[in-house]
């Protein structure tokens, strides 16, 4: 017996022992760790609003659905006014009740055939649609009728838009209007509608309501009657004056009906006939469905940064497709950000709350998901050179500018792959407007270049300063200066003015200058794209100004004696201005490869024929070729102005060019005229000056020329292509002063002529 209980207690108490280690392992168990991504533990921190709206899924669709439409476009298409209908309505109380409609609205309600059958009908066959329009309607009808009472338009055509559209803010015509007023594209742009890739602003329910109060204001002001601007709406302003005149001056909508177009035609009925179920759908067992979102369930914010309906959706837990019932202007689900406007986002009010109270972290979350988008390739390769120069430490990236001259065969995306930056940065580096790239331009490029850092011990050695007797400026001790010459190329707008020609559009105008539509519509205060033949337009160009300079070098950058052959070794890339002529070359390759022509060569270069020495350093560029040597100091800035003149009346070309002792051609040239015709008020461009900015420091007295150098200075050869205003512009001197000189009369020129340039 004893023995038994001793077993007994032994097996308890292993059992017991079991239970308990199992307790402990219970106890001792962690959960395991759960990675929270970035989206999550910014909601975790969403202070949350108590409203909760609770949206069917249907009902979204239902806003947004296509099939009303499509069923009542067609109707209001293909119906026959004079087709009786069989529907239980006695005329004798639809008269009645059109008569007490009549009495409340300013609209043109009385009873007619027409009129009946289309009730009739749409009460037989639509019964199930005006049901649903019922509920739709309680969310637009409130903006609807906002929008129009602030322009004193009847609240009666809020029932035009179930006309227009089935109230589906997305509904596109055969024809391309859009949106629940229908507009067409250039109806919306000149009632101040955004239409652009991102925003359509023809399917805003709140901007596109105001435009269409507006439009109906202003048929209002030209028919005087409510009828007739719902057909002006329909099939246009000058169709309803046309009918008007065809019906012999009636001005009573159902008179001149048959006057208008087929589909305008039954376009008035269908919103008598929509206004009478609305009112009297009671009587006729018209149910509306439940609307289960009513507009003053939302609101509005505006949005200070760029995110999309994805985004939006992740952070506040709200369908796309609600947000995009709400927002059907958005056409690609994004919210823009543009620098000049804002851009509203409706919400249901609790998700508004949710926005406000939360609207940093929603901004942090699109600017982190935004830095997680793919860069172009040449802004990580500037990242991982400075991460590798800050690692090494031996080398610091430096951005260093340069200037590329566009020769024939370039475009932006060659020149841009060659320096290894982006497009858009060549346009906003050289303020391009288009995609072209100007051929002989320079244009500036800014590169990212590694140098070296300099060791203690280099830094320490000087290098030593050599002088070169074949160089044209001395190299002296450390005490003397020394001077290297530089381009200087730069830019400065210059007014033209171009007279339009028959045949000439903005479009090709903008293409000829080089500028854009918009900016010649700006210029010119233009409202439009029309232009009127002989008109003058403005037009701003810009012009390019090369002038050399001579900088000091510090004597710790001077070039050693043993350096010397290096930098005299010109660069033989096809941006470089000047080539060494290597072995096998001849002229006609060298044209090939720098896009010139021979004769190019050989006048830059005073070449008698086509032979070239071996070594022989040649200019291959037109810039190189005609800069001309300027004093030690900078070259003083020069703007070349034009003298206008007023045309009086009485007043004649030949009047005109005798007054300011200037040639009738040289007016036609300067005025771009083809014929002598001028009238009075015209501003004609009657002379051109060289001004000299006097803000720059004088240049020092130049030491006594010798004579030849004289004679050059008050002489000049006429050269083939000469002119008188070439050359006043060329030399810094008026045409009236060569004249006076020289004894000229009239303007013509011969090569070969020695003229006197200086008085």
């Amino acid at each position: 017996m004893i023995k038994l209980k001793n077993t007994t207690f032994s097996i308890l108490l292993m059992f017991g022992g079991s239970l308990f280690a199992q307790d402990i392992a219970q106890t001792t168990y962690t959960e395991p760790v759960v990675k929270v991504s970035y989206l999550d533990s910014i909601k975790k921190t969403f202070v949350k609003d108590n409203m909760a709206a609770c949206v069917d899924s249907l009902w979204m669709k239902e806003l947004v659905n296509l099939d009303l439409y499509n069923e009542l476009n067609n109707d209001i298409a293909t119906i026959d006014l004079d087709q009786k209908v069989d529907y239980d309505l006695s005329t004798e109380l639809l008269k009645q009740r059109l008569a007490e409609m009549d009495a409340k609205s300013p609209f043109n309600i009385e009873y007619n055939p027409g009129l009946e059958n289309i009730i009739k009908s749409f009460l037989k066959n639509r019964k199930k649609a005006y049901e649903r329009l019922m509920a739709i309607s309680e969310y637009y009808f409130p903006v609807f009728e906002d929008a129009l009472a602030k322009q004193n338009v009847p609240l009666e055509i809020k029932y035009l838009a179930i006309v227009e559209s089935a109230l589906n803010p997305r509904a596109v015509s055969r024809v391309g209007a859009t949106g629940l007023w229908q507009f067409m594209y250039q109806t919306g742009k000149q009632y101040n509608l955004g239409i652009d890739s991102y925003v359509d602003e023809r399917i805003d329910p709140l901007k596109s309501s105001e435009a269409a109060a507006q439009y109906m204001t202003n048929m209002y002001k030209i028919f005087g009657d409510w009828d007739l601007v719902l057909a002006s709406y329909n099939s246009g302003p000058g169709n309803v004056a046309k009918a008007i005149r065809r019906s012999g001056g009636k001005q009573n909508y159902w008179n001149i009906r048959k006057y208008l177009p087929n589909e305008t035609a039954g376009y008035v009925p269908a919103f008598l006939a929509t206004m009478y179920i609305y009112t009297y759908h009671k009587e006729h067992g018209i149910v509306p469905d439940r609307a289960l979102v009513k507009h003053f369930q939302t609101d509005t914010i505006m949005v200070k940064q760029q995110m999309s309906f994805k985004q939006l959706s992740d952070l506040l837990d709200i369908p796309v497709s609600q947000l995009q019932m709400l927002n059907p202007s958005y056409k690609l689900n994004v919210i823009p950000a543009y620098k000049d406007k804002m851009h509203a986002l409706r919400l249901p009010l609790d998700k508004i709350a949710i926005f406000t109270s939360n609207e940093d972290k929603v901004y942090a979350y699109v600017t982190y998901e935004a830095s997680k988008r793919e860069r172009p390739y040449s802004s990580s390769l500037q990242n991982l050179v400075s991460r590798d120069s800050a690692r090494n430490g031996d080398s610091y990236v430096v951005s260093k500018t340069k200037y590329h001259k566009v020769r024939r065969g370039d475009n932006l995306s060659k020149i841009a792959n060659r320096y290894d930056v982006s497009i858009a940065e060549i346009k906003r580096w050289n303020k391009l407007k288009g995609n072209k790239a100007p051929l002989g331009r320079n244009l500036k490029i800014v590169v990212d270049e590694r140098v070296a850092i300099q060791s203690k011990k280099e830094k320490e050695t000087k290098p030593t300063v050599m002088p070169d007797t074949t160089s044209s400026v001395a190299v002296a001790d450390k005490q003397a200066k020394s001077f290297k010459e530089e381009k200087v190329v730069s830019f400065k707008d210059v007014t033209k003015y171009h007279k339009v020609k028959r045949g000439d559009n903005l479009g090709e105008i903008a293409s000829q200058y080089d500028v854009s539509m918009a900016d010649i519509k700006k210029w010119n205060k233009l409202k439009g794209n029309n232009v009127q033949l002989g008109q003058r337009l403005k037009i701003v160009t810009e012009q390019r100004v090369v002038t050399t300079v001579k900088k000091e070098i510090k004597p710790e950058r001077a070039v050693a004696a043993n350096d010397r052959d290096k930098e005299e070794v010109a660069d033989n890339s096809p941006a470089s201005d000047y080539y060494i002529v290597q072995k096998g070359d001849n002229l006609n390759a060298i044209a090939r490869k720098y896009n010139v022509s021979v004769e190019d060569l050989k006048k830059w270069n005073n070449l008698a024929d086509n032979t070239v020495k071996l070594e022989s350093k040649l200019k291959v560029s037109d810039i190189v070729a005609g800069e001309t040597e300027v004093a030690e100091q900078e070259a003083p800035k020069t703007e070349i102005k034009t003298v206008d003149y007023v045309v009086q009346k009485g007043d004649n070309l030949g009047l005109i060019a005798k007054k300011n002792n200037v040639a009738v051609s040289d007016l036609k040239e300067w005025n771009e005229l083809e014929d002598d015709n001028i009238q009075p008020g015209d501003k004609l461009v009657v002379g051109k000056k060289l001004v000299l900015d006097n803000s720059q420091p004088v240049a020092e007295r130049p030491a006594k020329k010798d004579k030849a150098q004289k004679e050059t200075d008050e002489h000049y050869l006429v050269q083939k292509g000469d002119s008188l205003f070439s050359i006043a512009r060329k030399k810094g001197i008026s045409v009236s002063d060569i004249k006076k000189w020289n004894g000229i009369s009239g303007n013509s020129l011969k090569p070969g002529m020695k003229l006197k340039i200086s008085g």
